[in-house]
C-alpha cells in the first residue's frame, strides 16, 4: 500500500538539524519551545504573586467563555472515532497490510493506559463520584453568585441510589468514551502517516493532506511547538494532582510534611526515576514500568472488589454504566447549559486538559501501535479502556459511596481531594497495605507519565526522530519535573490552580489543531483505502 505522492523519505524537517555538543536538534522546534519552557520557569518564579494573580483569572475565564467549544469538539472526536470502528476505512493496517504488532496485548494495554490517565484514575477514582454524587442529591450552594447544583441531571431529594448512577454516569462521562477518543484521533493520524506514508513521527506529518509540504517549513514548526508546549504543561498537571496525592498518602501513613519543601523534593526524587528509566529506553524502562503498574492497579482493584461491598460494587458498576448511556446526550450538550458548575469547572477543564495531554499521549500510543488494523486500534484505544474505567469508577467510587450512604458523618465525606483514597481503604482489611500500594502506583504513575512524556517531547522537537541523543531526552525530563515544581510552588495553597490553568491556556489553541488533524486523518485514510 503506497502513494508516491504523500510516501516522504526526504522529509525536509531533518535537514535544518545541527549537532552542537553531540546533540541532534531540530533547530526551531527545539530551540523555541525549549527557550520558551525555560524563561516560563524563570518569569514565574521572579514573579511569583503576579503569576498566582494571573493563573486564579486564566482558567476560570477560559472555561466560563469557551465551555461550548471544548465540549462541542470533544463530542465531535468521540463520533468521528466511532465513525472509524463502523467505516470499511478500519480495513487499512497500519504499516502496510502484512505488517505485524511490535507488542503484545498485555503490553500494549499497559503503555497505554500508564501514559493515558493513570495518575488521574488514582486521584479522581473516589472524589469525583463523591462530589457528583453529592450535587446530584439536589444540595444547593453558591459560589461568585453562581449556583454550582447539578440541575439538568438532579436527583430527587433523598433518592441516594439515584444520586449515585447520576454520579457515576457524570464521572464516567469524563474519564471514558470522549477522552479516549481524542487520543486516538492523535494516535491514529501519528501512527498512520509515520508506518503508511513514510513521514516523521511528529504532529506536523498529519497535516501534509491539508498543507502539503508547507509542513516542512513554518507551518509544521508552529504545530509541533504547540504540540510541545501542550504536552509540557498537561503533564505538570498530573504531575502536580500526582504530587498532592502521594504526599497526603505518606502523611496519612508516616506522618511526613505536604508542604512547598516535600512537594519539590518528592518531585525531585521521582523525577530523578524517571530520568533512569528515561536513559534505559522505550522497552527497557517504560514498558517495564507500565507492566509493573498495571499489575499493581489490578490487584488493587480486585482487593476492593473483594474486600469492599461486592455486591454494591457490582450493582454501582452496572446502574452506573446504563445511567452513562442514557445521560450521555444531555451531559455532551454543548449549548444552553444552566449547570455551569459542572460544564465549565467540570467538563470544559477536563476536555481543555485531555486535549492537552493528546500529543504526549497519542505519539506515545502510534510509536507502539504499528500491525493494528484501524478498526482494531480504534476499539482497543477507545472501546475497551472506556470498559475498564466504568469498572474502577464502580469500584473505588462506588465503595466511597456506600459508606456515606451506611454512616453520614463517614470521614471519606469529608476528607480533603487527595486523601478521599485513603479514606476509602481505612475500613477496609489490611487498610495500611492497602494504603501503600496506592502511593506506589501514584508514584510509579508519575514516572510512567514523565519518562514516557519526556521520550515524546524529546521526538518532536527532533523532528521526528526516536533515536535522539540520551542528553536530549534528560533535559525534557528535568524540565518538566521543573514545570510542575514551578508552578505548584507559586500557586501556593491553590497550587493546582496553577497547573490547571496552564493545561487549559495551551489545550485551547491545540483543540483547533486537533479539528484540523481529523479532516487531514479522513483525507489520508480515504486515498489509502482506495489503494487496497
Amino acid at each position: 500500500m503506497t502513494d508516491n505522492s504523500e510516501t516522504r523519505t526526504d522529509y525536509k524537517v531533518g535537514q535544518d538539524n545541527i549537532t552542537p555538543f553531540g546533540l541532534d536538534i531540530h533547530n526551531p522546534v527545539f530551540l523555541i519551545s525549549g527557550l520558551s519552557i525555560v524563561a516560563f520557569v524563570i518569569v514565574t518564579l521572579m514573579f511569583q504573586q503576579d503569576a498566582t494573580a494571573f493563573f486564579g483569572w486564566l482558567r476560570p475565564f477560559l472555561t466560563s467563555t469557551f465551555d461550548w467549544f471544548f465540549i462541542g469538539a470533544a463530542d465531535i472526536f468521540a463520533l468521528f472515532a466511532l465513525f472509524l470502528i463502523v467505516s470499511p476505512l478500519g480495513k487499512i493496517r497500519l504499516g502496510g497490510q502484512d505488517a505485524t504488532p511490535d507488542y503484545g496485548y498485555i503490553g500494549w494495554f499497559s503503555m497505554l493506559f500508564a501514559a493515558g490517565m493513570g495518575i488521574g484514575l488514582m486521584f479522581f477514582g473516589v472524589s469525583e463520584p463523591m462530589s457528583h454524587f453529592a450535587s446530584s442529591m439536589g444540595g444547593t450552594t453558591i459560589e461568585n453568585g453562581v449556583r454550582t447544583d447539578w440541575a439538568p441531571l438532579g436527583a430527587a431529594a433523598g433518592d441516594a441510589v439515584a444520586a449515585r448512577n447520576l454520579g457515576m454516569a457524570a464521572t464516567i462521562y469524563h474519564w471514558a468514551l470522549h477522552p479516549w477518543a481524542i487520543y486516538a484521533t492523535v494516535a491514529l493520524a501519528l501512527a498512520f502517516f509515520t508506518f503508511n506514508r513514510g513521514m516523521p513521527l511528529t504532529l506536523r506529518s498529519a497535516f501534509h493532506p491539508l498543507f502539503g509540504d508547507r509542513v516542512w517549513g513554518w507551518t509544521g514548526h508552529i504545530i509541533d511547538i504547540l504540540a510541545v508546549f501542550a504536552t509540557i504543561f498537561g503533564l505538570a498537571t498530573s504531575l502536580g494532582f500526582g504530587t498532592q496525592q502521594a504526599l497526603a498518602g505518606l502523611n496519612y501513613l508516616f506522618g511526613a510534611g505536604t508542604g512547598s519543601f516535600s512537594q519539590v523534593l518528592l518531585i525531585t526524587v521521582i523525577t530523578g526515576i524517571a530520568l533512569a528509566s528515561v536513559v534505559r529506553g522505550l522497552d527497557g524502562g517504560v514498558k517495564v514500568l507500565s507492566e509493573l503498574n498495571m499489575a499493581l492497579a489490578g490487584l488493587l482493584f480486585l482487593f476492593v472488589l473483594v474486600f469492599g461491598p461486592t455486591a454494591t460494587i457490582v450493582e454501582t458498576i452496572l446502574a452506573g454504566g446504563l445511567a452513562y448511556v442514557k445521560e450521555l446526550i444531555p451531559l455532551s450538550n454543548p449549548f444552553g447549559r444552566e449547570d455551569v458548575n459542572f460544564s465549565q469547572g467540570w467538563t470544559a477543564f477536563y476536555w481543555a486538559w485531555w486535549i492537552s495531554w493528546s500529543p504526549f499521549v497519542g505519539m506515545f500510543i502510534a510509536r507502539v501501535s504499528r500491525g493494528r488494523t484501524v478498526r482494531e486500534f480504534m476499539i482497543c484505544v477507545v472501546l475497551i479502556p472506556t470498559v475498564v474505567c466504568v469498572l474502577w469508577m464502580g469500584a473505588f467510587g462506588g465503595t466511597a459511596i456506600a459508606q456515606v450512604i451506611a454512616d453520614a458523618a463517614a470521614p471519606v465525606k469529608s476528607a480533603a481531594l487527595e486523601l478521599k483514597l485513603f479514606e476509602m481503604l481505612k475500613p477496609l482489611p489490611f487498610a495500611g497495605i492497602s494504603s501503600f500500594v496506592g502511593i506506589v502506583l501514584v508514584i510509579v504513575f508519575f514516572v510512567t507519565s514523565s519518562d514516557s512524556g519526556s521520550l515524546v517531547v524529546d521526538t518532536i522537537t527532533a523532528g521526528g526522530k526516536t533515536d535522539s541523543p540520551v542528553s536530549q531526552r534528560v533535559f525534557w525530563c528535568t524540565f518538566e519535573g521543573l514545570v510542575a515544581a514551578t508552578l505548584l510552588l507559586v500557586g501556593g495553597a491553590k497550587g493546582l490552580t496553577a497547573v490547571q490553568a496552564m493545561a487549559v491556556s495551551t489545550g485551547f489553541p491545540f483543540t483547533i489543531v486537533l479539528l484540523g488533524m481529523c479532516i487531514s486523518l479522513y483525507m489520508g485514510l480515504r486515498q489509502a483505502y482506495k489503494e487496497l
